[in-house]
């Protein structure tokens, strides 16, 4: 699977000098499933159309067409499912530069104690959709419709607008957010990411995405830790956890095989009955 740059992926290189600010819509026809991000700069995204699901190392968000994400630089994988007409969202990008300035412009409005509670950093800030955020979008989509080439200052005063906004709404949980961009690059542990998707359908390559690896930097480094490989390691974590729901009569076999990474029905019971000498579909009988 090809990794997508974000934004440079959207725009092309005709700038002599990235700007801080951009703007760019981005519409699909058809499901994507698991799409690479490698997104190089934040993000407001404004979901228009569709729905969203976005796995990162450490957490996972959906939302839909009420609902608004801001999201920090990083790598995530991303699943865009199309609505009515399409998949379709609105994409203001900024930088690291852009909230260090916002937030000494508008130091006064924080208390600085509170960016205490920011000790770890979430890869994302949800925002449900009002009437202000609507007319904010189509305020965006009118501009960009007369000219995509937009002024950096007028991007500025839109991004300020909807920073303003957002800290009136949202108060010091917004603020200590934006804060926590700046003071912690989310740089969670290894065992931290491997943890928290043992038990997801992902496969080996796309875990080692969200750490940051290729897969052969990956396997070696969970060879250190773990003392076996990730692919002997993961199945039998996740085939011990399907035999226990199993066993508990809190699932059937074709309702976990997926949840657990296998492609089939077929597949999931053969290595069960590999590692445990019975299929799954036989476990109440033993």
């Amino acid at each position: 699977m090809d990794i997508t740059n974000l934004p440079e992926h959207l725009f092309e290189s005709n700038y002599t000098e990235t700007p801080d600010l951009q703007i760019a819509n981005y519409e699909v026809y058809k499901h994507v499933s698991k799409n690479k991000i490698n997104l190089n700069k934040n993000v407001f995204s404004f979901l228009l159309d569709g729905q969203k699901d976005i796995h990162f190392s450490n957490d996972i968000v959906s939302i839909d067409h009420t609902q608004s994400l801001l999201l920090a630089s990083g790598n995530f994988l991303t699943t865009e499912i199309v609505g009515a007409n399409s998949y379709s969202c609105l994409l203001f990008f900024f930088s690291q530069k852009n909230i260090n300035d916002f937030l000494l412009k508008y130091g006064h409005l924080f208390n600085p104690n509170d960016f205490n509670k920011a000790a770890t950093s979430s890869p994302y800030f949800l925002m449900e959709k009002d009437n202000f955020i609507i007319h904010f979008i189509n305020s965006i989509q009118q501009i960009y419709g007369l000219n995509q080439t937009i002024s950096q200052k007028i991007l500025e005063l839109k991004f300020e607008e909807i920073m303003l906004y957002l800290a009136d709404k949202y108060g010091q949980s917004f603020f200590v957010y934006l804060h926590s961009l700046l003071i912690n690059k989310r740089e969670f542990s290894f065992k931290m990411v491997i943890e928290k998707n043992l038990y997801t359908s992902l496969n080996i390559d796309e875990v080692a995405f969200l750490c940051n690896m290729s897969l052969s930097t990956f396997k070696r480094k969970f060879i250190q830790l773990y003392q076996e490989s990730p692919g002997k390691w993961f199945q039998l974590k996740r085939l011990n956890k399907a035999k226990k729901l199993l066993l508990n009569n809190e699932a059937t076999p074709s309702e976990i095989y997926m949840d657990f990474g296998y492609d089939s029905l077929s597949n999931f019971s053969t290595a069960f009955k590999n590692e445990f000498g019975y299929s799954p579909k036989n476990i109440m009988k033993t």
